[in-house]
Formats: structure tokens, C-alpha cells, sequence
């Protein structure tokens, strides 16, 4: 059988591969590129909830089990290959703002993310997360690529320390990258992009296991002395609900705050990766948007009910996008990898942050061929999308950066006589956006 032959295979008849141009193998490979390059949540989640009172080892499963539910209806409904998983930033805020800020327990948190869930459930039922998705103009949706490919590449030097926050008036400044993680970093950098140069294919897995491993004798990758391959996964925090206060102001803020940032930063990844993978039809749209922003809907309820924050598209799924990923194999790669981390986790714990950050920088690259799309001469779209681009990284939000080119965008069509090139969905999320700018 040859690489493209599977067409009568059950794979081929489910996801038609061929069909998009792709074959088993790639789509494949690209699932465990992304889920490499998103292997960090599964450390990264418990350790974060952990400090709101979690058990980390109950929020590890729930967090590999909330990602397998939610990639799999991505990969079956809506037969697009792209990852989902506990989202950052939302579960800093899980964490940080709802339990050690405001007083509340967990359960309470856990509540707001459950009630989030079945009203995105019901938001996406009646369409109405499409009409925003689908009424984004043009290049605003080039410029989330853009921008989302800015966020992604700092994430990794951040999480890598080759850029940190310097001690001293500077917001930002460069770490020291001549020894630890921002070494492994800059090495697995070079390494990487010779094999992207080269067109080797798997480059983006090659440069992570290159780093993993080279970062033993750099001491960045930590290998336990007791180290066990295999180990059986904690029971999860089930129904871990707190009702009574549902009806609080409290609860009414937690839970608009996190459906406004959820909201946007699936719909801004969506957007961003589907038009680099090329996805969107003629007019803009995602055809299988409805059952994409099902499955962080399904993710969220179900995250919530094993005990995790919020489920999110992950834009780290551009990576597997770059290796070829063009269906829902590849999302459903990434869900059995979840479902496998369960009885390895020892072993994904071991990947550092340094060794992922040169698959992230060059996939944040990857991403900002869209904007060459852009017409930078009509100022009423460059600007907007200019800051759209720019405000992702610099506010670490994917839904900041959405928040501004929507709002400029809008403004500047008006104030220059040409509103009626502005959808009228667009003109009611940038009114939206800037009564949440007052609200904050």
C-alpha cells in the first residue's frame, strides 16, 4: 500500500485525506508535531492550578482528558486539525484572580467554568460565535495570522528565557544566552532552522528531541534519579461544584470574563491558522467553523466537570499545520497522544520549555505569510490590522490584539465616509469591545 493509498481505508472515507491534498503519514506527523509543542500544558495546567489548592495529579488527568474530549469532536465534526486543551492565561486567571485574589474556593471557579461551557454550547447552537467568527474583515483575519505567529514566537523565547523582564526600568531585555535553557534555545534554534532550510520533513519533532536530549548535559532537561517510564494516572476532581453562589455578582463577572476571553481568543485562532493552512473559502469563512467552536464548547463542559479550567483552541496547532496537517487525523493524532500521556507522564514532564521554543519562534514565522496579502496603502486596513498584529505580543492576549483592530477598524471606516463597507456584526463587537475597555 502506498502513502496516499489508504482510499479505501476507513481513515480516507472519515477525514478525506487525499482529498485535501494530504496523505496518513503527513497528517500524522503533523499531529505529533502540534501535540509536542503543546506538551507543556500538561505540566504547566496542575502546576498553575495547584497553587489555587488543586491536587496536581487530579488536574493532570482532567487536563489530558478535557484535551482528548474536545480534540476529538474537533476531529470528527468538525474534520479540521487543530488541537484543543486547558487554555493560559485562562487558568492563570482561574488560579490567580478567582481563588487567591477575590477569596473564592476552587469549586466556585470550577462552577463559573461549567456555567461558561453550556451557555458557549448554546451561543454556538444558535450560531451566533459564527456570525462573529465569519463577519471578521479580510485583513483583520490576516493580520490575527500575523499576529498570533508575533504572540507564538515570544511565548517561546519567554518560556525558553531568552527574553525575560531585567531587573531595572525595562519592561523587556535578553537573557542570558550564553548558558542554560536560553543556550538550549538558541542551539535547537539553529539546528532546526538548517532542517526547515533543508525541507527535511518532521524538522519541527527532530529539532524538539534534539533539544530534550541535548539539554541533559546542559543540565536544562531534569531527569529524575528515580525515574519511572510508566505510571498510572490520578482520579480526577468529578463534580467538583459549588452552587451556592450562582446567582452572586461574583459569579456574574467570572464567568463574562471568561467567555469574553475565551470567545476571542478561539475565534482569533481559528481565524489565524485556518487562513495560513489556506481553509478559508472565497468569501473569508471557515466552512466547518459551527462544530470547531463546538468542540471548545464540549471541551469546556467536560473540562469543567473533571476539574480544569477552560478548553481552548491552541495556536499551537499552527505547527502541525506547517507540517502538512490539513484534517481531522491530525487532530485525532493529537487526542490519542493525550490519552497515551496519561500513562507516561513522567516522560512529558521531562520536556523543558527550551527545547519546544525554537519549534514555536519558527512556527511564529510560519505565520506571518498572510500579511503580505495585506493592502498597506489604504490606511483604514493597514492601520487596524497593523495593530492587531503589534498589540498580541505586547499585551501577551490573542483577544487584545482582536480588541483593537476591530475597534480601529470600525472607527476609521466611519470616520472616513466608507461605513458601509463594514459589516454590521462588525460594527456590534467593536461596540461590545469598547464597553469592555470601560467595564475592566
Amino acid at each position: 500500500m502506498t502513502e496516499s493509498a489508504g482510499s479505501d481505508s476507513w481513515i480516507e472515507r472519515v477525514f478525506n485525506v487525499s482529498a485535501r491534498g494530504s496523505t496518513i503519514k503527513t497528517e500524522v506527523l503533523a499531529g505529533v508535531t502540534t501535540f509536542l509543542t503543546m506538551a507543556y500544558i500538561l505540566v504547566v495546567n496542575p502546576m498553575i492550578l495547584s497553587d489555587a489548592g488543586m491536587d496536581y495529579g487530579a488536574v493532570f488527568t482532567a487536563t489530558a482528558l478535557a484535551s482528548v474530549a474536545a480534540t476529538l469532536v474537533m476531529a470528527f465534526l468538525a474534520k479540521l486539525p487543530f488541537a484543543l486543551a486547558p487554555g493560559m492565561g485562562l487558568n492563570a486567571f482561574f488560579a490567580y484572580s478567582v481563588v487567591l485574589a477575590m477569596g473564592h474556593s476552587w469549586q466556585f471557579a470550577l462552577t463559573a467554568v461549567f456555567i461558561e461551557g453550556i451557555i458557549f454550547l448554546i451561543l454556538t447552537f444558535f450560531n451566533v460565535r459564527e456570525a462573529v467568527l465569519n463577519a471578521m474583515p479580510m485583513n483583520i483575519k490576516r493580520a490575527i495570522s500575523g499576529g498570533i505567529g508575533l504572540f507564538i514566537a515570544f511565548i517561546g523565547l519567554v518560556n525558553a528565557q531568552v527574553v525575560i523582564k531585567p531587573d531595572g526600568p525595562l519592561p523587556v531585555g535578553l537573557g542570558e544566552v550564553t548558558t542554560g535553557p536560553a543556550l538550549l534555545a538558541v542551539i535547537g534554534l539553529i539546528v532546526t532552522g538548517i532542517l526547515v532550510s533543508k525541507k527535511t520533513r518532521g524538522a519541527l519533532i527532530i529539532g524538539i528531541l534534539f533539544g530534550t536530549v541535548f539539554g541533559i548535559p546542559l543540565g536544562v532537561t531534569q531527569v529524575p534519579d528515580q525515574f519511572a517510564l510508566i505510571g498510572a494516572p490520578n482520579a480526577p476532581a468529578f463534580l467538583q461544584f459549588e452552587f451556592a453562589q450562582i446567582l452572586s455578582w461574583d459569579m456574574v463577572i467570572v464567568v463574562l470574563t471568561f467567555l469574553f476571553v475565551d470567545l476571542f481568543d478561539t475565534v482569533g485562532t481559528l481565524i489565524g491558522v485556518s487562513t495560513k493552512a489556506k481553509l478559508l473559502d472565497r468569501e473569508g469563512r471557515l466552512p466547518q467553523a459551527k462544530p470547531a467552536l463546538f468542540a471548545d464548547a464540549v471541551g469546556t463542559t467536560v473540562g469543567a466537570c473533571l476539574g480544569t479550567s477552560t478548553v481552548t483552541t491552541y495556536v499551537e496547532s499552527a505547527a502541525g499545520v506547517e507540517e502538512g496537517g490539513r484534517t481531522g487525523l491530525t487532530a485525532l493524532t493529537v487526542a490519542a497522544l493525550f490519552a497515551i500521556s496519561l500513562l507516561f507522564a513522567p516522560l512529558f514532564a521531562i520536556i523543558p520549555g527550551a527545547a519546544t521554543a525554537p519549534a514555536l519562534v519558527l512556527v511564529g514565522l510560519f505565520m506571518m505569510t498572510p500579511i503580505l496579502e495585506i493592502d498597506f496603502g489604504d490606511y483604514t486596513e493597514s492601520l487596524p490590522a497593523f495593530l492587531c498584529i503589534i498589540m498580541m505580543p505586547l499585551t501577551y492576549s490573542i483577544s487584545e490584539g482582536i480588541v483593537f483592530g476591530v475597534i480601529s477598524y470600525a472607527l476609521l471606516k466611519l470616520l472616513t465616509g466608507r461605513g458601509k463597507e463594514v459589516h454590521a456584526v462588525t460594527y456590534a463587537v467593536a461596540a461590545i469591545f469598547v464597553a469592555s475597555l470601560f467595564l475592566k
